[in-house]
């Protein structure tokens, strides 16, 4: 189904980039602070996230550049609140889109305690993590950069002794630790070896807060996952999604109804698929996701609408949740 109104404003998907400052320190054992998760496209760093959390707050996808803005995925240990921020891979940008992601990384380190920085051990360095490696000597300053070796899974114990060498060559971490994200292998390992870098802090959010991005946001999120599992090639990164209607119908219904924005008529009947058969593969697929977060049952209703060249225009990327400041 189509919808041609003109695009309304979406939901704001700007991450709080700071929490109130601790009144006063009530455990000298608790520590508490920011670690800033990134790396290149694709190495596992939502999936790294919601490991973590033992929840899914970050869409993930084997397709590169899924993630476009900031999120914080809070983990409450008994010592410690470990506040983690996702961040969009960094990569040499072609549009004003690309442009905005990559300032979304860049812009987490400064208010960062300790920067993750997450590689694929499965793999040599590439020209990005040479460039990430370089930026983190000139931003980290006197932060602690640790390099999390995902991906252990896949390689033997030679390869991985040789890819670290490769990589601590480019910049001497404080620590570097080995995990497989995907199976969970090394994840409570990373947390509590974190643990101990951050400064003695109490807790900046509340024991049962794991983000503070609204429920609406993350609807849209899942929506966009769906679009990517389901489409190949170009699609996926053309596609916005903006939640237009999240309403509460009774104690087990929330209707939601969502625009999936592409940039030519030819992706719309891609997303649309014959009959509109492949919209309703998607919506089905994202409500299951987004019923498991609310825990009520959902009326999702999408619809698709074509605006050209999106990626390139500040006044959608504002009105689509990348509020780009460039």
């Amino acid at each position: 189904m189509t919808q041609e109104s003109p695009a309304v404003e979406a939901p704001a998907a700007e991450i709080a980039q700071s929490a109130a400052q601790p009144a006063s320190l009530t455990d000298h054992d608790h520590h508490a602070g920011f670690v800033a998760i990134i790396g290149r496209p694709n190495v596992g760093k939502s999936t790294l996230l919601n490991a973590l959390l033992g929840q899914k707050i970050a869409i993930t996808a084997s397709k590169p550049q899924t993630t476009r803005n900031r999120l914080l995925g809070i983990l409450t240990l008994p010592q410690a609140q470990i506040v983690f921020v996702d961040t969009p891979g960094i990569h040499r940008p072609r549009h004003k889109l690309g442009e905005y992601m990559v300032d979304q990384a860049v812009m987490a380190l400064p208010d960062a305690d300790v920067i993750l920085w997450l590689v694929d051990i499965s793999e040599p360095p590439f020209a990005e993590d040479e460039q990430i490696a370089s930026l983190l000597i000139q931003k980290a300053e006197a932060r602690p950069v640790v390099i999390g070796c995902n991906k252990i899974d896949l390689v033997d114990k030679a390869t991985l002794q040789k890819r670290q060498a490769m990589f601590t060559a480019l910049i001497k971490p404080a620590l570097m630790l080995e995990l497989a994200a995907a199976t969970g292998q090394g994840v409570d390992n990373l947390a509590a070896s974190l643990q101990p870098l951050l400064p003695l802090s109490p807790a900046y959010y509340p024991a049962d807060q794991v983000t503070d991005v609204q429920e609406r946001f993350i609807a849209a999120e899942l929506v966009r996952e769906a679009v990517i599992h389901h489409l190949r090639e170009e699609v996926p990164h053309a596609v916005a999604v903006v939640v237009e209607e999240f309403k509460t119908r009774g104690p087990d219904m929330t209707y939601i109804s969502a625009t999936v924005y592409v940039e030519r008529e030819s992706q719309k009947a891609i997303v649309l698929g014959q009959g509109g058969r492949m919209l309703k593969q998607i919506g089905q697929q994202a409500r299951v996701g987004i019923e498991e977060m609310l825990e009520t049952k959902v009326y999702l209703e999408l619809w698709v609408k074509v605006v050209p060249h999106w990626r390139r225009d500040l006044a959608y990327l504002r009105r689509f949740g990348y509020a780009a400041d460039r």
